[in-house]
């Protein structure tokens, strides 16, 4: 087995790191990891992608090279024993988690079954028995704020989450509605309008936090979809200094009450669990109330966030935490907690679509994959098609 990595660029023009793993037999398996703008404070830690090459070229490599693993346990297992901290503050948590994904692609290929069956199996996860279809809800980011974009609205995301039977089904009604909004956010705020934030949503400037989701409504309905998509938002409240959780309250009230939203992710700072729970109780079961700064795949941030009442849905991303087992384990936990599991990107993507197999493979709920536009967004849509049609 001989491994290595090198530093590649992510959607920002950023680098990051891409692990390379091959097999005396052949088999070739590549890993790159995304990185986060928007990150939060209890997240494992990232290495420059030049430090985390070199650490998987002079520290992990050789003694890869020396072991066997009997499976994705052992391995990352190895990788945190050998960095010794939680956090990951030795190696990093993207250099143990390219060489992580490596190593589970490379044993699907072994196996020579789809990756994202490769981890059902391994995972011994089931989807929820209150899932009516057999595949995760499309996210779809089509409107970017925050620290995404470089507009006025405080949001991060605005999402349309498609209610379809199928993938393709989901996919085509999602980017009917990105074209459509694209034409009339040119039609009524100029031809700039159409300019694109970090995940590749439209990102002018609007009124106020609430004009999206108002010309978003007059675009579905035009098209025809009002019952076939939900409204969401990632507010990413950690990063909004302006306003505080009584007012926050009362906007989500607002967009709950006027646009019926179902989905609504960090929407307090990281540490306000107590704002969580009020707002949980308050928006009942049918609402899903998300964490992703406030648990950052992380299960003792996880178990807080239950003991509390915080949320009902969690959000997976991998590189919060730094190998697939413990992203395994923190799906796991949610779904012990009979939580809703939504599996992330990055703002900072690379063309690697492994999180479209990872959510497939555990039955998540849903996944986030940014707007049907640029190539490492579409990068996963196209992977999930895949899957659908039974390529591997």
């Amino acid at each position: 087995m001989k491994l290595s990595a090198r530093p590649i660029l992510d959607s920002r023009g950023d680098w990051t790191i891409e692990a390379k793993l091959e097999y005396e037999n052949g088999c070739l398996a590549k890993a790159s990891v995304p990185q986060g703008k928007s990150t939060g404070a209890s997240e494992a830690v990232a290495f420059p992608a030049a430090v985390a090459a070199r650490n998987i070229n002079k520290i992990i490599s050789p003694k890869i090279t020396r072991s066997s693993f009997r499976d994705q346990l052992a391995l990352d297992e190895f990788l945190n024993k050998l960095d010794g901290t939680p956090a990951k503050k030795k190696l990093g948590a993207n250099t143990i988690l390219a060489v992580s994904i490596a190593f589970l692609r490379a044993t699907a290929k072994t196996k020579n079954i789809p990756l994202w069956k490769h981890v059902r199996v391994i995972s011994g996860i089931a989807m929820r028995r209150s899932r009516t279809i057999a595949y995760p809800r499309l996210f779809i980011n089509v409107i970017n704020g925050g620290l995404h974009a470089g507009n006025n609205l405080d949001f991060q995301e605005y999402l349309v989450i498609p209610k379809c039977r199928t993938i393709q089904e989901s996919v085509d009604v999602g980017v009917r509605i990105y074209q459509a909004l694209g034409q009339e956010l040119a039609r009524t705020k100029g031809k700039n309008a159409r300019n694109l934030g970090d995940e590749g949503g439209y990102a002018p400037d609007f009124r106020n936090n609430l004009e999206p989701f108002v010309i978003l409504k007059k675009v579905v309905e035009s098209l025809g979809a009002g019952k076939k998509v939900d409204f969401g938002i990632d507010a990413a409240a950690t990063g909004i200094k302006k306003t505080n959780a009584v007012q926050l309250r009362a906007v989500y009230g607002t967009l709950i009450k006027q646009f019926d939203l179902s989905y609504i992710e960090d929407p307090f700072g990281e540490e306000d669990f107590l704002s969580f729970k009020s707002l949980s109780a308050a928006a009942g079961e049918n609402i899903m109330i998300a964490g992703d700064d406030l648990t950052t795949t992380n299960v003792y941030r996880m178990e807080k966030a239950h003991s509390e009442q915080s949320i009902n849905t969690v959000i997976i991303k991998p590189n919060q935490i730094g190998t697939v087992s413990q992203a395994l384990d923190a799906v796991r936990l949610a779904r012990k907690y009979n939580w809703a599991v939504i599996v992330s990107h990055r703002s900072g993507e690379t063309n690697d679509d492994f999180i479209a197999d990872f959510a497939y493979g555990v039955g998540a709920d849903g996944l986030k994959l940014g707007a049907p536009a640029r190539g490492e967004r579409v990068a996963k849509y196209n992977r999930l098609l895949d899957i659908e049609k039974g390529r591997n």
